[in-house]
Parts: structure tokens; sequence; C-alpha cells
């Protein structure tokens, strides 16, 4: 991958709502950015995610933690703590990423990620076959190509491809492997050409304004 330029966005600790209006800005605006975004980010306070598709007063039940808000991407039930690593990706449509089937561009980051804990003396695999424990909670149970780590899921994702671009949500459960973050992020920046980045003004108010109206509320929230 050492051909692809990427933006990286190191984010500060932000809410729950801000975070997932921060990522679906990102493939809203995908097109205008005109490059690939890896954004690195964490949580100011402990919360959940579920997917787009998933049923509110279902997997409410799952989990104490609140706020417990509905994400952009599909997926499952994701718990999102002190111990978690969160990152993004989008990419424009004219972008190769945006062309790949889902099954592949899944394939593709956790190969990419399982590379970087490989560089940081981490051994871990793509998970070969579908796990079932647990359907609609992410780590679970595991999904074909998830990463595995001593027999145990520690990365899944979910995506979301419209005419906008491609968005890739991926949540890192890395407690267990004994590395810091930093040699993580490090590792997965060493395969890329890449520059920093940080957007304009006007996108943190969209941000704010988009995190208000929509993740802030139990319209959308509670949908289904």
């Amino acid at each position: 991958m050492s051909h692809e330029t990427f933006n990286i966005w190191h984010c500060s600790d932000k809410s729950p709502t801000w975070n997932m209006a921060a990522d679906e800005l990102l493939l809203r605006q995908s097109n205008l950015i005109g490059q690939a975004v890896l954004r690195l980010y964490s949580w100011n306070q402990s919360a959940s995610s579920f997917g787009y598709f998933q049923r509110y007063a279902e997997v409410s039940l799952w989990t104490e933690l609140r706020p417990i808000i509905r994400r952009p991407t599909a997926g499952g039930l994701v718990r999102h703590d002190e111990h978690e690593w969160t990152y993004s990706l989008t990419f424009p449509s004219d972008h190769p990423w945006w062309q790949l089937k889902a099954e592949i561009s899944y394939q593709r980051v956790h190969n990419w990620i399982r590379r970087a804990f490989d560089r940081c003396g981490v051994v871990t695999k793509l998970c070969s076959e579908v796990i079932t424990e647990g359907p609609g909670q992410c780590f679970i149970g595991a999904e074909k190509n998830d990463l595995i780590f001593r027999g145990k899921k520690i990365a899944g994702a979910a995506q979301r491809r419209n005419r906008d671009g491609l968005l890739i949500q991926g949540s890192i459960q890395a407690k267990d492997t004994g590395i810091e973050r930093s040699c993580w992020e490090s590792a997965m920046m060493e395969e890329i050409e890449w520059e920093e980045w940080k957007p304009i003004e006007a996108f943190f108010k969209g941000i704010a304004s988009l995190a208000e109206q929509k993740y802030e509320s139990e319209n959308h929230n509670q949908r289904r």
C-alpha cells in the first residue's frame, strides 16, 4: 500500500455524537476533499454504538453503556471505552477502494491492521469463517476477515458506500495485546504516504450542527 496517499487526522477526545457526525460529514464531503482520510480518534466518555439497520429496542438490552448512538454504517453493537482504539477511513467515489466489493475492502483494511500489529511484535490473523456466538454484537463471535488474537476477535469494522464515497468505521479492542496505541498508529502510517490534515473551521461547524440535529436526536437513534 506504500503507493497510496492519505490525509491523517488525529482527533482529540470527542463526544459520541460528535464522533459519529464527524465520520458522516467526512463521507458526505469525501469527493470535495478529494483524497482518502484516515481519522484516528477516541471518546470523552464510555458509550455504545450500533449499526444503522439494527433495532434500538433490541440492542439497548445488550449493553448498559449510555449514550447509545446509531452509526452511519451497518454492523453490530460496539462498546466504546478507554480500552478501545477507534478509527475511520473515507475514500472519494473515484478512488480505487470505492470500486472494491465490500468483502474485499473489509479484508484489505484488516490485513493492513494485521501488518501493523506484526510491526509491533504482535501476531494476529484474519478469521477464516463466521463464528455465530452473540449475533448482532460486534465483539461476541466474529465475521469472516475480522482480526483475531489468541482465538479472540480484537478488530471489526462496518462500511457504507454511496455516491459520495466509502466510509469504513473500525474498532480495535487491543488491551490483551499489551502494546500501546501510539505503536499501532505509527505502524499503520509506515505503510502509506501521508500528510497531517486539519479541517477548516466551517467543517467543524458542520460537525457540531449534524451532531445536534441528528445524532443527539431520539428520532434518529430510536427510528427503528
